[in-house]
């Protein structure tokens, strides 16, 4: 990931947190020298001292047939918007976007035992939707062999994470304080979220702001 020393994001912690808090995401693998992605839900485990994160592909989905055979690239992204250069303080300023993504690089392993499967199952059901868990176990056998039966499981252990985290740190205080006034107007969700982590940027000492361009 290109990351400009303005907009680096190292937290491990809190690329952890962001990916479970954006947790539905894009695995990337590579056939015959060409990417291919799918986009799906993941469960992220760190709670065995190994980042693990599970999901499922649809057993028809070619991707899962060679996932096992090259390392994949799961992209967490959101929340972003664009940014106008109407809120800068010179006029000779270039419009931009401001965003948050974590990459997460590892090799995937297909689980293909029926209880791995349905932990899998059982797991992102827990996470995503605790209260569908009953109606779950309340389905015959025969639709949830066959609903197991229509799914690639498969678990990935992260190697290597990395993140941006660009939020404006290159601008000073005002121009950033703009920034999220605008954006906390917006009836975009994902606008409000992100004027929240620019906030969250600035920290209070002695009544002023500390910003990583004055580096004060």
């Amino acid at each position: 990931m290109y990351t400009p020393r303005s907009f680096q994001f190292q937290d491990q912690e809190a690329m952890i947190g962001f990916m479970k808090q954006y947790s539905f995401a894009t695995i990337v693998t590579i056939k015959d020298q060409l990417p291919v992605a799918t986009h799906l839900p993941f469960v992220v485990n760190n709670s065995t001292g190994k980042l693990l994160l599970s999901g499922h592909f649809a057993a028809a989905n070619e991707q899962a047939e060679y996932i096992e055979t090259t390392p994949s690239l799961v992209i967490f992204s959101e929340p972003h918007a664009y940014i106008s250069p109407a809120h800068y303080d010179k006029h000779e300023s270039v419009p931009t976007w401001d965003y948050i993504a974590v990459h997460a690089y590892g090799q995937a392993q297909v689980l293909c035992d029926t209880a791995a499967k349905v932990k899998v199952l059982e797991q992102m059901i827990t996470f995503y939707d605790p209260a569908y868990l009953a109606q779950w176990h309340s389905l015959s056998d025969k639709y949830r062999q066959g609903m197991i039966q229509g799914i690639v499981a498969f678990e990935l252990e992260v190697t290597n994470l990395q993140g941006q985290k660009k939020l404006s740190q290159n601008k000073t205080v005002a121009e950033r304080e703009r920034i999220a006034a605008h954006l906390e107007k917006s009836v975009q969700p994902l606008d409000q979220d992100l004027a929240r982590h620019i906030r969250n940027l600035q920290i209070m000492y002695h009544g002023i702001y500390v910003t990583t361009r004055t580096g004060k």
